[in-house]
């Protein structure tokens, strides 16, 4: 039986019995068929895993709270991926990723090159989608903490917070992640197709970003932005 992990935006009590979300009960009993009496484990985001027995499968899935223990699965590297909106389903990907590599916070960051326009009700509903996959993502990696989704903002409002060990992408940079001190804490700035234009790079390093470069090739911004979170997390991090 394969091991299946759902997340619950709820309190859970080990002892008590709980009544599935919606869409957690029709993916166990129309998804995947789950037997009763088996156990599947949840999560809430509060750093905890909780196996839980399976007690009913008909309209909905009600389970019972057996114990609890601590998922060790998060890194030791505090990361923020502040990314430039990338079109379709690139954005997606990235964030699924990006989760599934251990950032702690995504912001996506409206830029010059951006060609997905987002306002009103579509970037409410976008950053929804996203949200979701977020927690998607965490079911399937095994994390237990729910990375922060932030709303897209502009780059200058971006620049405008305070911002511990910033990077930004910079394919002439001449440093790399070798050159850099080991930090437990780290925001990194990627741009979108196209990437940051030349005054939004010195912008950022006029505020205290450090350039960073990644190789000698040019990288499309999905490949940039899980290479350099995969680089750090593999220095600083797990």
């Amino acid at each position: 039986m394969k091991h299946v992990r759902l997340y619950q935006n709820t309190l859970l009590n080990i002892g008590e019995e709980l009544t599935l979300d919606d869409y957690a009960s029709h993916h166990l009993i129309k998804v995947l068929r789950f037997p009763q009496g088996q156990n599947v484990t949840l999560f809430n985001g509060d750093g905890f895993n909780y196996t839980a027995k399976v007690l009913q499968v008909k309209k909905s899935c009600v389970v019972e709270l057996l114990n609890k223990e601590e998922n060790p699965s998060e890194s030791k590297l505090n990361l923020t991926l502040a990314q430039g909106v990338a079109k379709g389903e690139k954005m997606d990907f990235l964030i699924q990723k990006a989760v599934e590599l251990g950032v702690n916070k995504i912001i996506p960051i409206l830029s010059e090159r951006c060609v997905v326009k987002l306002s009103g009700d579509k970037l409410v509903k976008r950053t929804k989608h996203w949200q979701k996959i977020v927690i998607s993502a965490c079911e399937q990696s095994g994390r237990s903490v729910i990375p922060e989704m932030v709303s897209p903002i502009g780059l200058d409002e971006f620049l405008q917070q305070p911002s511990v060990n910033g990077f930004v992408l910079h394919h002439r940079s001449e440093q790399t992640l070798l050159d850099m001190a080991v930090a437990n804490k780290a925001t990194i700035l990627i741009g979108p197709e196209g990437g940051l234009s030349e005054v939004e790079i010195a912008q950022a390093t006029q505020v205290g970003y450090q350039s960073l470069l990644l190789g000698s090739r040019v990288l499309r911004t999905e490949t940039a932005s899980l290479a350099a979170i995969a680089n750090m997390q593999l220095l600083w991090g797990s």
